[in-house]
């Protein structure tokens, strides 16, 4: 019998072994949905930065994406272990998508009012429903170091919202503060509960959660700078003025992919060790990664005078995230497959060159994506010179 003709099924932790491991649909359609909220976060750091608050903008952006990136990985690392699709961890699993959605519903007041109590519901509905399965794990562990890992889990996802409270009633200007202190908290959980017994997670399942995910963020920044380049056209017949922002963003997006994907992320992922460096650095790697698409949107409202900033500031809106993307590909697993220091320093120099085009004046998305496109191509050109490089080297 099949398990979705199953209700109830022993949530048994999946073997690492398992051949032939990949993302599921409800794992997709989860993905989807918390695109939402990264629409929201990069609609309001838009805004933020439009009307020339960056410093406040980005900061809030930070705490916001946090919010959604962590939701995210708590479920897809408990998938990778404890997936096992009968109706009830659907269910469960469902009621955690109607959370990120009440998330994305209070971004917005989170930004302009520093109001965090609906994303604090969303988030309470998510991180509640990720805690039973925690607890239904440790019901059916197969040994008391696995049943003292799931608890951990559960205790530490609920005692952290607990803490989450004090957002709602601190002064505002402690804000960030206390939320450092809490996601702290929060990445400290998984190290706590794991000293017990490590979690059975899948590599080449996380590498490739976290590889669509990817997809997902820079589709999203495609979708975004797509749309403001066609209001701006539209409403402003500013044609002129947006090819180059529209050719470089393009340049930008499709590069970020090829570097993303050169090599496969899964050789990298041998321990938790490994997995908690590679997981938790890639808050960065997604943040830059949507942040990009505001960026384009911000560089379209200058170009057509909707921005009141100058055009340093909206070049550096595409530029310095871009950036950040590279240096944080090139740090979490890129370098570990680079041989000589010509290969090592072609991410590294590539982002510094794509700060400097933030000077290009009014060309600076488009030569930005030049270099990143240029970046592509040497990467190419010294990899099949070395053939040491062609394939991955182990960890």
């Amino acid at each position: 019998m099949s398990p979705m003709r199953q209700p109830f099924l022993p949530l048994t932790a999946r073997s690492r072994e398992e051949s032939h491991r990949s993302a599921t649909p409800l794992e997709l359609f989860f993905d989807l949905c918390f695109v939402v909220a990264v629409a929201q976060a990069g609609v309001s750091l838009v805004h933020a930065i439009a009307e020339g608050h960056a410093g406040e903008g980005v900061l809030n952006y930070a705490m916001v994406f946090f919010a959604i990136w962590w939701a995210w990985m708590n479920f897809s690392w408990f998938a990778s272990a404890y997936d096992n699709d009968d109706v009830l961890y659907r269910i469960v699993t469902l009621v955690q998508i109607a959370g990120v959605l009440i998330l994305a519903a209070g971004v917005s007041r989170a930004f302009d009012d520093h109001d965090f109590l609906v994303v604090y519901l969303g988030y309470v509905v998510m991180r509640v429903a990720l805690a039973s399965q925690w607890l239904r794990a440790a019901r059916h562990a197969s040994s008391p170091e696995e049943r003292t890992m799931c608890r951990r889990y559960a205790g530490g996802v609920l005692a952290a919202q607990v803490g989450w409270l004090t957002l709602l009633v601190v002064p505002e200007g402690a804000l960030p503060w206390v939320f450092l202190v809490m996601a702290l908290v929060e990445l400290a959980v998984p190290v706590y509960a794991e000293k017990a017994a490590p979690s059975t997670w899948h590599p080449h399942h996380i590498a490739e959660r976290y590889g669509l995910f990817t997809i997902i963020v820079l589709g999203e920044s495609v979708a975004a700078a797509t749309v403001a380049v066609k209001t701006g056209v539209v409403e402003n017949d500013a044609l002129n003025e947006l090819l180059p922002i529209a050719a470089g963003g393009l340049l930008i997006v499709f590069s970020a992919w090829w570097i993303y994907f050169v090599v496969p992320a899964h050789d990298r992922l041998t321990d938790s060790r490994q997995g908690f460096l590679w997981g938790y650095g890639h808050y960065v790697i997604f943040a830059s990664a949507a942040a990009i698409g505001a960026g384009l949107e911000i560089a379209v409202e200058q170009a057509v005078g909707e921005a009141h900033i100058s055009t340093l500031a909206a070049s550096a809106a595409v530029t310095v995230p871009t950036a950040v993307f590279l240096l944080s590909v090139w740090l979490l697993h890129a370098r570990h497959f680079k041989v000589g220091l010509a290969q090592q320093a072609v991410l590294p120099g590539s982002a510094a060159a794509i700060l400097l085009c933030s000077f290009a004046g009014s060309w600076a998305v488009l030569a930005a994506g030049l270099v990143a496109a240029a970046t592509v191509a040497i990467g190419v050109t010294l990899t099949a010179r070395n053939p040491a490089t062609r394939a991955p080297r182990p960890a």
